[in-house]
């Protein structure tokens, strides 16, 4: 990935201890690759523009880039890349409940009363505080809508910094420690990814067995489930489109 080209953005940073969880790590002898930041945090708040409504989806993600890149610079000049990852997955979380999106997203609620409540989520999760007061500037900067793309793209910045790829592994009931170190063994060997970091998924409608998918979002596929095979033995013995119902 080239260096990313993103509008300046200054916050205050904290060190803090790295204490997230990290990527499974996969041994190689592939260089790491690189991306190149600006480091310098001269000021506290962040100076972004708040009216791009009317650009549509490609200046939002424009943005959301912008804003991943910086709190991606913070992390690195601290050294809590990791960390910053164990909270960016934390704020993932608890922003996918649409009620607690739509809350933050609603104008007619006091801005001061989102940043009482970010601050007690911040609290309560752990946060480092440069991550706290990223989450602040974003609502001050009414930018908190785009904490989804952010998330996002910090995960891919992420990933591009440390070479892991990610793999997404979808399964009908949770599968072992094991099981999946095998699977982040094989996705290193198809990609040549120096680490894998692996999300897993519950996806009932699989039957039995799992899916894997990395790649370029998520654009290479491994099926190994029930519904797979079910579908191709329907396919087979021409039952024409049989649905399966779970």
């Amino acid at each position: 990935m080239a260096a990313l080209q993103h509008t300046p953005i200054s916050l205050q940073s904290t060190k803090s201890p790295p204490s997230a969880r990290t990527p499974i790590p996969i041994k190689t002898h592939k260089p790491i690759h690189s991306l190149s930041f600006s480091t310098t945090f001269p000021s506290l708040r962040l100076k972004f523009s708040a009216t791009n409504c009317s650009g549509g989806p490609r200046m939002a993600s424009a943005a959301a880039t912008s804003y991943a890149v910086a709190l991606a610079d913070v992390a690195l000049a601290n050294n809590t890349l990791e960390a910053t990852t164990g909270d960016v997955e934390k704020i993932e979380k608890f922003f996918s409940d649409p009620s607690v999106y739509d809350y933050f997203v609603n104008p007619t609620i006091d801005v001061e009363k989102k940043r009482k409540t970010l601050d007690e989520i911040a609290a309560s999760g752990g946060l480092q505080p440069f991550t706290t007061n990223f989450l602040n500037i974003l609502v001050d900067s009414r930018r908190i809508d785009l904490i989804n793309e952010i998330v996002t793209e910090f995960e891919v910045v992420h990933n591009k910094l440390t070479d892991t790829e990610l793999a997404v592994v979808s399964s009908v009931v949770k599968l072992e420690s094991q099981h999946l170190a095998q699977i982040a063994k094989q996705v290193q060997k198809l990609t040549g990814a120096k680490n894998v970091r692996i999300k897993t998924v519950i996806d009932p409608s699989l039957v039995a067995g799992f899916t894997v998918r990395y790649g370029s979002a998520g654009s290479k596929l491994i099926d190994m489930s029930v519904k797979k095979q079910l579908e191709e033995i329907a396919a087979q013995i021409d039952l024409g489109d049989i649905k399966l119902g779970v």
